[in-house]
């Protein structure tokens, strides 16, 4: 095994260690994850992010373990998180569903258990079956996903445990300040997804420009403006140079007024699905959809 490039983590208020950079896996098939999760382990990725949602736990699991018996390595090696699935919220629906989904990764806890979505009147019954998860050791962290300050705020108040993850759209075009602020109030790690904003940032001409300066690409450049701000970030890819370039981001680091220069795109334009997203349902915002097989 090569030295690992994926060593920064961050300590999260349940003490627990999570990798800083992992791979995404949203909108890959259970082959396609399992083969991305393959390389992904067999390139020295330590952290791997799913969700019931996606639809692919079952290519994750396998993806898992393939790479680890490849690298010969072990389940103590890989930080595994998923999400419950909007469809599941409920205090009874979430403990039943668990079992299913650590049974589709192969494997008896997840290291982080995120709510997908505050779906309204379920989301704090969730939570404290989530809290009951974490008790029994079936996830040795517990989170949220996309709470806005107002959802995050009624959580905290009949929370009795707070969360250790709060997972945003965040990117160089999507700051959502009030929440990240919020968020480091009270000891709540930010994770972005979409870091690269669906790629959209990547063609912007001043990204371009710092890339030049530091002879490094576009994705790098604002991977790295992320994790300099104490981000954890899991960039999607399928492709193997990607993941390879993607991990590539410890070796240099940009200045305060390339920081700030970055900072300036902001926009807060969400992604259309999450704008239309009704707090109800599920992120495509349609009270028929059925999760693919």
């Amino acid at each position: 095994m090569t030295t690992r490039v994926l060593k920064p983590s961050i300590r999260l208020n349940n003490q627990i260690m999570m990798p800083q950079l992992g791979l995404g896996v949203w909108k890959a098939s259970n082959q396609d994850a399992e083969e991305a999760v393959r390389l992904a382990i067999k390139n020295d990725y330590v952290m791997i992010d799913t969700a019931k949602q996606y639809g692919n736990e079952a290519g994750v699991g396998n993806g898992i373990v393939r790479g680890l018996k490849e690298t010969q390595q072990t389940r103590d090696d890989v930080f595994i998180t998923t999400k419950v699935f909007s469809g599941d919220q409920g205090y009874d629906q979430t403990l039943a569903a668990i079992n299913g989904q650590l049974e589709r990764l192969q494997t008896d806890h997840v290291d982080l258990l995120l709510m997908h979505w505050p779906v309204n009147d379920l989301y704090n019954e969730t939570w404290r079956a989530m809290e009951s998860i974490y008790r029994q050791g079936k996830a040795l962290a517990i989170g949220v996903c996309n709470f806005d300050v107002e959802r995050l705020t009624d959580l905290l108040r009949h929370a009795s445990i707070t969360p250790a993850v709060n997972q945003i759209e965040f990117n160089p075009r999507i700051h959502q300040q009030a929440v990240v602020d919020l968020c480091r109030v009270q000891g709540i790690q930010v994770e972005a997804w979409s870091p690269l904003g669906n790629g959209q940032s990547i063609s912007n001409p001043l990204i371009g420009k710092i890339a030049t300066a530091h002879q490094k690409t576009a994705a790098q450049i604002i991977l790295r403006w992320e994790t300099q701000q104490g981000l954890i970030v899991i960039p999607k890819s399928v492709h193997e140079s990607r993941m390879i370039e993607n991990a590539a981001i410890d070796d240099f680091d940009l200045t305060a007024d390339e920081m700030a220069q970055i900072s300036s795109l902001n926009t807060e334009e969400h992604s259309r699905w999450y704008d239309n997203y009704q707090w109800y349902g599920n992120p495509d915002g349609d009270p028929n959809f059925i999760m693919q097989a």
